[in-house]
């Protein structure tokens, strides 16, 4: 003979897994209606095409000496510090998709990254797709000094504005 206690955990048990089974196939046979209709499938808008940059990759592949300021007065003398980075430069590459290798903020390895242009002129890289959290800002470059700024704001605390110093070539 069954006690009552274990008819009872095995009736809740049964009750339980019909209400789950039910529940269940309620979403597979379009809801209530036994099957009449199927929810319309939702189309993610297309993301915008990517603008080229007004600076190409290669201009940006090379040495550079690297060095980082906070207050704007202190630009000129941040150049003079990242020219002196150049016996240890840090080094832009040529990516094999014609990007350029670069770290992101916060990592270790460095990755390919886009040059990216916007519809307001100013130019951005990051990695590809549209200009997010990961980009930098290129504030300004001129061929031999290039200064970024991270459009994360928390990354653009910690790194600041960062000036990028070209290094005269090997001798």
């Amino acid at each position: 003979m069954v006690n009552s206690r274990n008819a009872r955990a095995s009736l809740n048990l049964g009750m339980a897994s019909l209400m789950a089974l039910g529940l269940g196939a309620c979403g597979s046979i379009g809801g209530f209606s036994l099957g009449g209709s199927q929810p319309a499938a939702v189309q993610e808008p297309a993301a915008p095409p990517e603008l080229p940059a007004t600076i190409r990759s290669e201009e940006i592949v090379g040495r550079w000496g690297l060095a980082s300021y906070l207050n704007p007065s202190d630009r000129a003398r941040t150049e003079k510090a990242a020219v002196a980075q150049c016996k240890n430069p840090y080094v832009i590459g040529a990516g094999p998709t014609g990007g350029v290798i670069m770290h992101l903020a916060d990592q270790a390895t460095p990755q390919e990254l886009r040059l990216k242009g916007s519809q307001s002129g100013k130019n951005y890289i990051g990695p590809a797709g549209p200009i997010g959290e990961q980009d930098r800002e290129i504030v300004s470059f001129d061929g031999r000094v290039m200064i970024t700024r991270f459009v994360d704001k928390d990354a653009a605390t910690r790194y600041g504005n960062m000036v990028y110093v070209r290094c005269a070539p090997r001798a």
